[in-house]
């Protein structure tokens, strides 16, 4: 009967944990749309129209924010897509993106071209 408990009690607690990693808080980050290819370049003078072709694209699109490159999930990548089809900048377009980040990939919420 105790082992049974111990064993409930252990389970729900490692589901807890895993609910609290997964609700991670909201993160702004403010730089460049760029595609996981081409981040590793001077991303300031990217222009939209690499970003936006097939092959950058299939890279996966993100955010270059503190001198790091955060990846964003599926709809987020769409999001990131459609804000870049939008800005009248083809090169230089700064954008605060509002999200959760969990390990390496950014859940977006909200993507806005600043300045």
């Amino acid at each position: 009967m105790l082992k049974k408990f111990i064993l409930s009690l252990t389970a729900v607690i490692a589901l807890s944990l895993v609910v609290i990693a997964q609700g991670g808080k909201t993160t702004t980050l403010e730089g460049y749309i760029v595609d996981k290819h081409c981040s590793a370049k001077d991303v300031a003078n990217h222009g939209k129209g690499c970003a936006l072709s097939a092959d950058c694209m299939k890279s996966g699109l993100g955010v270059y924010a503190d001198g790091k490159f955060t990846a964003f999930d599926e709809k987020g990548s769409a999001q990131a897509k459609a804000a870049l089809e939008k800005s009248t900048k083809d090169k230089g377009a700064k954008f605060k993106v509002t999200g959760k980040v969990t390990g390496d990939k950014m859940t977006v919420e909200k993507i806005e071209e600043v300045g």
